[in-house]
């Protein structure tokens, strides 16, 4: 086994030996004789490699023999139903949905939409975008109509993919009407809407672009993977940013498969044929990362788990799906087990299971607390590893790498680099902090293979989000420090994004929207502490002169005015009514001053603050909020 440090240390002094030696453990129609180049000073991986990704999680393990292994485990409390589907079951649908969509004429070049729920065609339909080289853009099921549209128009899609519904624990979402809705709102018009009907109850108004999905599949012929450059766009997958407007984030194919393929043999650490699961959702990063393209191209068998921590049935359901499916490596977010530790904080149902197949629980997506990590290493015991990574990384950027390293965790800490990535802790000059000195997080170009090639259709903003603060690095968004050992610790973002229970919202997006509510003057929006999300988004709104209508009802209408707009993901519960907002005497509202009164942290008044009297009228209304 070789030792974590040196092995590093070879991704970072020499990255393009590196990354040649593991792109060759994937199979490549055309293996790259350029291994590292660089377009406008941003690295490019493979550059003249060729591949298929579809080809690479499903063909070639038909070809080695493993047709006839469960590829997936479809596993839905909320319908009640469970379904494992083999390489070769796999092969047939992808193959021939992919045949339906180049008979509709969708091709490489183009683009595709997919609004679906947990249910095995959102993988399919991934595959079969990836199969004849057509660019996907999955979304979150959780989206409202006009975040959709926003994308619509973003992307400009050929096709969207959906279901008629997806289900919660207590309700139906109209998934198809959502589509309809966004379609009307959004300036470009897609060709065809493919419905999968689920047939649970929701009401699904017909439509003159609508085609039958199970038609479709059933009435096309198989297709041979397209075979497309290395640095072809696999996916556009969207994540938010402080303007308000939603980043589309580029995937490349065959620095991202390379990368997969490294994570689940030095990360995770689960052989092919074991089970590995995620339990996120297809519409976030680590559904794509983690439930579809890394553990199929490992030949692993991944759980697509649709249900919660809690209530499908009850705080039980996480180790039922250990237990019944023998899961080597679990990877979920700290708001999962904050929620089943607080339906079962002494782990009286984990007695009903055999975990004796688990070899690790990874945490990432939001900050993991202490309280939690310990309680869930005591109840398993089994090592919980957080680590930490972007959408845009695509992959973990930092992380104990279980196969070359001892598993020794601190708690509070994302654990060490992962290979390939230089992470930096400087200041706002670009120089290097010292140990334990808290400063920006950056990570040294070039970044490793399978992070972001850019963002769609914006150049620009690319650069100026993420290379051009500090030259030569790429600029995380991350406030954090390392300790004498190495060990990083991410302290929090750096600018007006919170997390959501592992999901990242724009406060500024959130803010235009109340903005728009006619007795509001203008607001602020910012992330407090959640014992169970992490964090959760409070609204202070000060009113316009004159305004006579009720604190309770502002409130309400702000809530529906968000849900309605962004979705119910934002999660907005809270909207106070506050006289006047903390500002510099420029005018900028200090939020992070708001927010660390609302946490009881200790905090600084800013020197440039224009009346520092208003620190005790907020705190007397957080008081009077029981905030």
């Amino acid at each position: 086994m070789e030792v974590y440090r040196d092995f590093y240390k070879k991704s970072i002094e020499n990255p393009e030996a590196f990354w040649q030696e593991q792109a060759q453990k994937i199979s490549w129609h055309q293996f790259p004789e350029t291994i590292l180049s660089n377009k406008q000073n941003y690295p490019q991986w493979f550059a003249d490699g060729k591949l298929n990704m579809s080809y690479l999680c499903i063909d070639k393990h038909i070809e080695d023999g493993y047709g006839e292994e469960i590829a997936i485990i479809y596993d839905s409390p909320v319908t009640n139903r469970k379904r494992t589907i083999t390489y070769n079951e796999l092969h047939s649908e992808v193959a021939r949905l992919a045949g339906g969509l180049h008979k509709m004429g969708v091709q490489k070049g183009d683009t595709v939409l997919i609004y679906m729920p947990m249910i095995p065609q959102a993988v399919f339909s991934m595959l079969a975008c990836a199969r004849l080289g057509v660019t996907h853009t999955v979304v979150f099921g959780g989206f409202a109509p006009n975040e959709l549209a926003v994308r619509i128009d973003d992307c400009k899609p050929k096709v969207i993919l959906t279901a008629s519904s997806g289900v919660e624990v207590d309700r139906i979402l109209p998934y198809k009407p959502f589509v309809d809705s966004a379609i009307e709102l959004a300036t470009h018009k897609p060709q065809y809407v493919i419905l999968f009907k689920r047939l649970l109850g929701a009401v699904v108004p017909d439509k003159e672009y609508d085609i039958d999905y199970k038609s479709l599949v059933t009435a096309s012929n198989e297709i041979d993977p397209v075979i497309v450059e290395a640095n072809h766009p696999l996916y556009v997958l969207h994540t938010s940013g402080t303007t308000g407007k939603p980043k589309g984030i580029v995937r490349d194919t065959g620095g991202y498969a390379t990368a997969l393929k490294f994570s689940m043999e030095y990360i995770y650490n689960v052989k092919p044929g074991e089970v590995f699961w995620a339990a996120s959702d297809v519409g976030w990063v680590v559904g794509h990362s983690f439930i579809v393209y890394g553990p199929l191209l490992n030949r692993n068998t991944t759980v697509l788990f649709e249900g919660k921590p809690v209530k499908t049935p009850d705080a039980s359901a996480f180790w039922r799906i250990i237990s019944e499916y023998n899961v080597k490596s679990v990877f979920a977010a700290p708001t999962a087990i904050r929620a089943i530790r607080k339906e079962d904080p002494e782990g009286l149902m984990l007695k009903n299971f055999d975990l004796s197949s688990l070899n690790y629980f990874f945490l990432a997506g939001e900050r993991s607390d202490t309280a939690t990590v310990e309680w869930l290493t005591k109840k398993i015991n089994r090592p919980v590893i957080d680590h930490w990574w972007q959408t845009e990384s695509g992959w973990p950027m930092a992380s104990i790498m279980t196969k070359v390293d001892d598993v020794r965790i601190k708690h509070g800490s994302v654990a060490k680099p992962v290979c390939g990535f230089d992470i930096q802790i400087v200041d706002e000059e670009g120089n290097q902090l010292a140990d334990n000195k808290e400063g920006f997080v950056l990570v040294k170009l070039p970044l490793p293979p399978g992070t972001l090639m850019g963002i769609w259709n914006n150049e620009e903003r690319f650069f100026s989000g993420y290379l051009e603060q500090i030259n030569g690095y790429y600029f995380t968004g991350d406030g954090g420090f390392k300790d004498t050992e190495g060990y990083i610790y991410i302290t929090g973002r750096v600018d007006d994004v919170i997390n959501v229970a592992g999901h990242r919202l724009s406060t500024a997006e959130m803010e235009e929207v109340i903005s728009s509510h006619n007795t509001v003057a203008e607001c602020a929006v910012f992330g407090i502490h959640d014992e169970i999300k992490g964090q959760t988004p409070l609204a202070l709104v000060v009113t316009k002169a004159g305004n006579d209508v009720a604190e309770s009802v502002i409130e309400q209408e702000v809530i529906a005015k968000i849900r309605s707009n962004i979705g119910t993901i934002a999660t907005l519960k809270r909207v106070i009514v506050v006289d006047r907002l903390p500002k510099t005497r420029s005018g900028k509202i200090l939020r992070k001053l708001l927010r660390d009164i609302a946490d009881k942290k200790e905090y600084s008044i800013p020197s440039t603050i224009d009346d520092p009297e208003i620190i005790n009228e907020i705190i007397q209304v957080y008081k009077q909020h029981k905030i």
